[in-house]
C-alpha cells in the first residue's frame, strides 16, 4: 500500500510553486509540490499523471466533464445551436438545474452579440429572485 508523505498543493498555491520552481525537472516539480507516494519498500513514485491533471485545473482546463448526478443520458454542455427552422432548443437538464417549471415566462433581453432571459413574475414584471 502506497502512503503519502505530504499533503498535494493544488490551485493557486501550485500555480505559484511551479513558478517558483522552474529550473527543476518535471518529476522533482511534481515531487516538489506533493505528486508522490512512498511505498512499502521506502521507493518514491512521482505521479505525474496527478500532477498534469492538478495543473489543468489549476488553470481551469477540464478536459473530462463532470459525470451526471443519475449518470443517465447526456451530459450538459452549456453550448445550443441555432436550428434550420430558427429556433434555439434549451434543455431539460438546465432548467431543471434552476429549478424552473412548466409555464415559467421569460422576457428576451438583446445585446450585441448576446441574448439574456430574464424570469417573469406571476404580475409579468422582472423576478426579484
Amino acid at each position: 500500500m502506497a502512503v503519502k508523505e505530504k499533503e498535494a498543493l493544488v490551485g493557486k498555491e501550485l500555480l505559484a510553486k511551479v513558478k517558483e520552481n522552474d529550473g527543476l525537472s518535471k518529476r522533482e516539480l511534481a515531487r516538489e509540490c506533493g505528486y508522490y507516494t512512498v511505498g512499502k519498500d521506502g521507493q518514491t513514485r512521482v505521479t505525474l499523471a496527478e500532477f498534469y491533471d492538478a495543473l489543468l485545473s489549476a488553470k481551469g482546463i477540464q478536459l473530462e466533464p463532470e459525470k451526471s448526478k443519475d449518470g443517465r443520458g447526456r451530459e450538459a454542455s452549456y453550448t445550443v445551436t441555432v436550428h434550420k427552422n430558427g429556433q434555439i432548443v434549451i434543455g431539460a437538464a438546465y432548467t431543471k438545474e434552476m429549478g424552473l417549471k412548466s409555464g415559467d415566462e421569460f422576457q428576451i433581453k438583446l445585446g450585441y452579440k448576446h441574448m439574456r432571459l430574464v424570469k417573469l413574475g406571476e404580475d409579468g414584471n422582472e423576478d426579484e429572485a
